[in-house]
């Protein structure tokens, strides 16, 4: 197909979310861009929260992982076991974490750990937050811009760094005043496409292929695409360490999470949000299904379209289209012109809620959590935005640089990268916010605990690298998390001390 027209469609879809925007940062101030000015309805935020946690990573490198053999973690629908363990995780955040953040009725969900350890714990929880999200979100949308790149605009003449920055300043535009206000529409509209783009493609396939959802099940099981659980104790895919390293992110990269959390606490009360949570969990895995059986159908089509399949790599006309590059390489060059239309509609539906939410975030927690900006009663409203604003544009540089990183890496398999970073970036926050929640101590707030969020992921990078000679063959996967988490938990404790009766009445 021509990139032209893939390119104009590209155009068009921006020009809409640019409208969209206008409409809702109609008399946007502060707290609109921060939380809605809690006035979100519950449902347009579940449905929104759906795209921004798919993203291009679930939309591209998930289909991917089926009939990729060449990994340890993710073989067939293997990807399933974390998804399960997602579920589980969702529900803690909606019944533990949701009423902690209502009943303090915070802003930035870092508040709660300086209400509860003081100004050096907040500090630190919210650095990690930035850092976190920072290389999360860069590493969704690089992804999605390397396919755009590769499939429309390499052809056009146009640079990968012209792409990135274009596409950037496109997203810096529509989030510039709405904030959180605008991101709840923008993202709705975004997931919609999303899940569009997954059932047509679904819908195709099945049909050239003459087959139903069942039969296409029957033909994967036989050919080994549809094993879900691994009962491998020493492999990274073993289904106890998927299930439950799940749940942990889950409650890590959503419930600890400044960018998922300030959608659902722009909700008007708590039982909305829990409503709101609680239908996203449950979509979110049927969802991820269909992307797993998407995955195997794009397998089989390929193979009876003269494709070859080996363990490692799946050839087809020469080219390797295993991994991330399976679904883009089959929609754009052996679909129909509309199939290849909607894909690219999906995709770049999929590219935008992995930032746009995330330079909201980022914004927001940098301003409240560093700059205490909400504090600042000496800043006028005006002089209050033009900080943000600046801040705004930063972070759209600093994700530009991060992307660019990630080119020079330029890995084929940017699921396995984001789950590996999240178990070192998140695993501070997670300790911080278990110790808090589930212990009455009292820690000494100062640089220590900086220097103990700080120690715990470093430990964890060499124990990661060498466990399988330490552990006799047992290799860490995706609990490096719930590990990182724990070294942090164990060395707040060691600087902590029982809390008085008179600090417990009053906490």
């Amino acid at each position: 197909m021509s990139p032209t027209i893939l390119f104009t469609f590209v155009i068009g879809y921006f020009l809409l979310l640019l409208t969209v925007a206008w409409y809702t940062s109609r008399n946007s101030n502060n707290e609109s861009f921060f939380i809605g000015n809690r006035n979100s309805n519950w449902m347009l935020v579940a449905f929104g929260m759906i795209g921004t946690s798919l993203s291009g990573v679930t939309f591209v490198s998930v289909p991917g992982t089926v009939g990729d053999f060449s990994g340890d973690a993710f073989k067939g629908f293997g990807y399933f076991q974390v998804v399960i363990g997602y579920f589980l995780g969702y529900i803690v955040i909606a019944y533990v974490l949701l009423p902690l953040y209502y009943r303090l009725n915070l802003t930035s969900i870092y508040n709660y750990l300086q209400h509860r350890f003081g100004f050096f714990s907040y500090k630190t929880g919210s650095l990690f937050f930035i850092l976190s999200r920072t290389v999360g979100a860069t590493a969704r949308l690089y992804l999605v811009i390397n396919v755009l790149q590769l499939f429309i605009l390499d052809r056009m003449g146009i640079s990968f760094t012209v792409t990135t920055l274009i596409i950037l300043l496109m997203i810096l535009l529509y989030t510039f005043e709405g904030g959180v206000k605008t991101i709840v529409y923008t993202d709705t509209l975004q997931t919609s496409f999303m899940l569009l783009g997954l059932i047509v493609c679904v819908i195709y396939i099945l049909s050239n292929l003459d087959l139903n959802i069942g039969t296409a099940l029957d033909t994967l099981s036989i050919k080994g695409y549809t094993n879900i659980f691994n009962m491998d104790p020493g492999s990274k895919g073993f289904f106890i360490k998927q299930i439950i390293g799940g749940a942990f992110i889950a409650i890590a990269m959503t419930g600890l999470d400044q960018e998922m959390m300030q959608k659902n606490i722009s909700v008007k009360n708590l039982k909305d949000s829990q409503k709101n949570m609680m239908t996203f969990s449950s979509v979110i895995v049927v969802v991820n299904f269909l992307f797993l059986l998407l995955g195997g159908l794009l397998y089989l089509y390929v193979l009876q379209n003269g494709g070859a399949y080996g363990t490692k790599q799946l050839l087809l006309e020469g080219k390797n289209v295993i991994g991330d590059d399976l679904f883009p390489t089959i929609a754009l060059h052996y679909l129909p012109q509309a199939v290849s239309i909607i894909f690219i509609i999906g995709l770049i539906s999929a590219l935008f809620p992995s930032a746009d939410g995330a330079l909201t975030a980022l914004t927001s927690s940098f301003c409240i959590d560093q700059l205490g900006l909400k504090r600042r009663n000496d800043w006028g409203e005006k002089r209050k935005k033009q900080i943000r604003l600046i801040v705004h544009f930063s972070f759209t540089l600093i994700f530009f640089a991060c992307i660019l990183i990630f080119k020079w890496i330029d890995n084929k398999s940017i699921i396995y990268v984001i789950l590996d970073l999240a178990g070192y970036t998140y695993g501070p926050l997670l300790g911080l916010f278990a110790f808090g929640i589930l212990t009455k101590r009292k820690i000494k707030d100062g640089i220590i605990v900086t220097i103990i969020c700080v120690a715990a992921p470093v430990l964890c990078y060499f124990l990661s690298k060498n466990s399988a000679l330490v552990l006799g063959g047992y290799q860490i996967g995706i609990e490096l998390l719930i590990i990182n988490g724990l070294l942090t938990f164990m060395g707040l404790w060691a600087i902590s001390r029982p809390a008085t009766n008179v600090e417990l009445k009053t906490a």
